[in-house]
Order: structure tokens, then sequence, then C-alpha cells
């Protein structure tokens, strides 16, 4: 919980506006009463972790973490943005400091064999029943989230200001913060000062925390391509137009707006992570859809991508064949 440990001590130390800690000094002197949180933090972890939830489906963990802060003092809203919550700790006058968690996991299958690993179900944007999991940290941020909180609270005398926690829903499929925003997040609620993050770094070592100015994470925008064909009998292929052809030349024309049209300097990053169509193996299907990710570091390399009229300049060619194929249907996160 050392990660834990420095984001308590920021926070500490930007609503009492003091300097942090000498970078020599043991953070565990700064936080003495870390040591004795263990135990509940850890209960609390392997609970999240046991029970996972989809995007805004997030009920069952917006309820337990609203539970714990309402416990210790703090006002708490329920239901911000579908299942999203803020709670807030008003001491005194001083700035606002903001601290914030993912409470969403993914549609993952856990396969680690711990005794408390996630064996939960859920459905995913299409209805479909899939394994969930929290393959991502999201659990190991909402217990270091609590745990801030409660040091926080029974702190009050060493610090002035307002504390205004964020449960944020649906981070993994990237429309979370939107939906808090559109339901009034910084008119109904404070507006931060200071806003303070932190995420898991599997690449460190355990013990370790690591820390980095300005641009920490590339912005994630999610790309949804539906290329059209026309569908026959896979023994009659000729009659037809494949859209599962012209997805597998998509993809590979795909790869080249990074590797040929980006900035290496500037770096992007573009994953197809699923690709649905088809029923059978002899039937040639009218649609293929393909779930994208694109991911970059700065904003003029973000739009400067470009990717909505790069995507139909790789993909209308390929439907040169047949003019009653409408053109590939792009929904897209991607400023235009």
């Amino acid at each position: 919980m050392l990660g834990l440990c420095i984001c308590i001590v920021m926070v500490l130390s930007l609503a009492s506006n003091d300097a942090l800690a000498d970078e020599a000094r043991d953070i565990s002197q700064a936080v003495p009463e870390i040591a004795a949180l263990e135990p509940e933090l850890e209960g609390l972890y392997r609970d999240l972790h046991e029970h996972p939830e989809l995007a805004f489906h997030e009920e069952r963990t917006a309820a337990a973490l609203a539970e714990r802060l309402r416990g210790l003092g703090f006002e708490v809203t329920t239901g911000v943005g579908h299942t999203g919550l803020v709670a807030i700790l008003r001491n005194g006058s001083g700035p606002v400091v903001m601290l914030r968690t993912e409470l969403d996991a993914l549609p993952i299958e856990e396969k680690t064999g711990l005794p408390f690993a996630s064996k939960s179900k859920g459905l995913d944007s299409e209805g479909k029943e899939v394994p969930v999991s929290h393959a991502c940290g999201h659990d190991l941020h909402m217990a270091g989230w609590y745990g801030t909180a409660k040091i926080m609270a029974r702190r009050r005398s060493t610090w002035h200001g307002t504390l205004m926690l964020i449960g944020q829903p649906a981070e993994e499929v990237n429309r979370g913060a939107a939906a808090m925003l559109a339901d009034g997040l910084f008119t109904r609620f404070p507006k931060p000062d200071f806003a303070i993050s932190m995420h898991d770094e599997p690449s460190l070592p355990s013990g370790k925390v690591g820390f980095h100015a300005g641009l920490f994470r590339a912005s994630l925008d999610s790309v949804d391509v539906t290329l059209y064909g026309r569908g026959g009998h896979g023994a009659k292929p000729q009659t037809t137009v494949d859209p599962i052809v012209l997805a597998a030349r998509a993809i590979l024309g795909i790869q080249t707006i990074v590797s040929r049209e980006t900035d290496p300097l500037s770096p992007a990053v573009v994953t197809i992570g699923a690709i649905h169509g088809g029923t059978a193996g002899n039937i040639i299907p009218d649609e293929v859809r393909m779930l994208m990710s694109v991911r970059s570091y700065d904003g003029l390399n973000r739009s400067n991508v470009s990717w909505t009229p790069k995507l139909l300049r790789l993909t209308r060619p390929l439907l040169h064949r047949s003019r009653l194929s409408p053109v590939p249907r792009l929904s897209t996160t991607i400023p235009r």
C-alpha cells in the first residue's frame, strides 16, 4: 500500500498548503497509522476483487464505498453519471482537492486461481453474458482511495479545505467521465483546485512508486467500424462482397496510419481488439464490426491522426465491386 501512502501525503500537502516531505524521508513516518489500516484495506480490496462489475453496472461497488464514506462523515451522493459517486468532506476554508478512482472492471476471465478470484459474470453492451474481473487494478485503486479518506477524516485537525472524492464509473469504456460531467459534477459539487489520480504500474517492482512530470498516460479513444458487404453462400463468393475479407485488408491498412502517417516522436497506437461477423462457416455475412482503441500523448497528435477520414480512405476502395454496399460506418470519440 505504499502508493496509497504517497497519495495521502500529496493530499495532505495540498490541503494544508505545505511542501511535500523530503524525498529521503520514510513515507511510513509521515503516515504511521497506515500499518494499522492494512488489514481493513486488504479486506476491502479482496471483496472488490471478488465481486467486480462492468461499466454502468457498478451498483454493489458504489454502495459498498458509499456506506463506508458516510460512516466517516462524508456527504455522499450516489447515482452521479448513472452509477458514479461523489463524497465531500468539508473542513473549513481552503482549497478543494479532488481524489478520483475508477469503479468498473473488464470483461475478462480471471485465471489466477486465487482464493478470492472473481467468478462473476455480467452483461456486456450487447447483452451477452461475459466473465468479469478487475484486471486493470481498479480494486486496488478503490482500496487506496478509501484508505486516504479514512486517514484524512481522522486528521481533520491537521488540514483545512475540502476533500472531494470521485468514484468514476465506466472508465474502461471511456464514457463514465462524460456522464458525470453531463450530470453536473462541477456545478452540483465544488470545482476542485487540485485533482489527484494514481494508477498501479506493473512495470515497476513491488514497493516502488513512480512519479512523472507532465503527461503520465495516453489519451484513449474508442472507434467502432462497421464494414458492409453483400452476403451470400460460401460456395459462390463471386456473387458476394465479403466483408470479412474487407476487414482483413482494412486491419493491415489501418496499422499504416501510425507507422507511415504519424510523427514517430509523438507516439500513437491503434489496437483492434474485437471483430464480429458471420454466423456459420459456409455463409458470407452482410457486415463485420471491428472494435478499436486509439491512444496518443498529445492533443495535436490526437486530432492530426484524423482517424475518421483516414479510415474511410482506407476502407472505401475495398467496396469498389459493389455500388450497392454502403460506405463504412464509424463511431468514434476522437475530435473531428
